[in-house]
């Protein structure tokens, strides 16, 4: 008699850092899979020491551990998307390119963790370089906010700019360095009422602008991991990039909404990610 069920889970897996306060990193990731009825896997590159006030320590996992993790996960459990996350070193970025293409991982998400939301560096400056070398071809999208985007680029994206109009040419220049599509956020744009989000891809189409009005809170640690995971999430689901990012946009912008008011700590609170849970989704065999 089989017992096998005859359905399974879609899956995505997280490659990135450890939050030990919870807001971010591979705890936002997992979340934000849950939330969007998807069953999440890790594989950590780096534990920090962190809660909303920053980070007081960083550990890089050793490069052997972090692949072992990665050929666990995919060789027994498959996963239809991954997100890339905070990659400390060069030689933990050369480790994640090399598992993505030894297991030929689809719909690669890759957010270029640098900075903390409460200014705590993320990257040795070598490994910054070697991110786009190494994993820019291999990702579907990468999520850069603006100051991502100028650490990436050797120069500044904008000033303070009082439109989207600085932003244009930072795609393009993103693009042009080996990103198949860039979604290149907003939201240090401060001075706007809304926060205006660009996907650039190498189709030649204008960019697709995303807005979504701006919520006043302090509680935004973790966004960036959360609307990668959500687009990871979305693609693993099936829906065309455009549509992806768009819904984790939209996903993103509820999150923080609904934890706009929350205390948690004494800096920069988390999002609300199960403001709207969902059921887990199954795929047939």
């Amino acid at each position: 008699m089989n017992t096998q069920p005859d359905r399974q889970y879609i899956r995505v897996l997280t490659i990135a850092g450890s939050d030990s306060g919870g807001g971010a990193g591979i705890q936002a990731d997992l979340k934000t899979f849950a939330a969007l009825g998807c069953y999440g896997m890790s594989a950590l590159t780096a534990l920090t020491a962190q809660n909303t006030c920053g980070v007081t320590a960083i550990h890089a996992a050793p490069t052997a551990i972090l692949t072992a993790q990665i050929d666990a996960v995919v060789s027994d459990i498959g996963a239809h998307a991954t997100k890339v996350g905070m990659l400390h070193s060069v030689e933990t970025v050369q480790a994640v390119a090399a598992a993505i293409r030894q297991h030929a991982l689809a719909h690669v998400v890759l957010d270029p963790v640098m900075v903390s939301n409460a200014g705590s560096p993320l990257i040795e400056p070598p490994a910054v370089a070697a991110l786009v070398r190494e994993l820019f071809p291999l990702a579907e999208v990468i999520t850069p906010n603006l100051d991502e985007a100028a650490m990436l680029l050797g120069r500044p994206v904008a000033d303070a700019p009082a439109d989207v109009s600085a932003m244009h040419a930072a795609g393009q220049a993103l693009l042009a360095l080996g990103a198949k599509a860039v979604l290149l956020k907003g939201g240090h744009l401060g001075a706007n009422e809304a926060v205006h989000d660009l996907l650039f891809t190498a189709s030649g189409q204008p960019p697709l602008l995303i807005s979504h009005p701006r919520v006043a809170t302090r509680n935004l640690h973790g966004a960036g991991c959360t609307l990668s995971s959500a687009i990871a999430a979305f693609l693993a689901q099936g829906q065309p990039l455009a549509e992806a990012v768009q819904a984790g946009c939209d996903f993103v912008h509820q999150a923080i909404a609904a934890g706009a008011v929350v205390r948690t700590g004494h800096g920069n609170g988390p999002l609300n990610h199960g403001a709207a849970p969902l059921p887990m989704r199954t795929l047939a065999l």
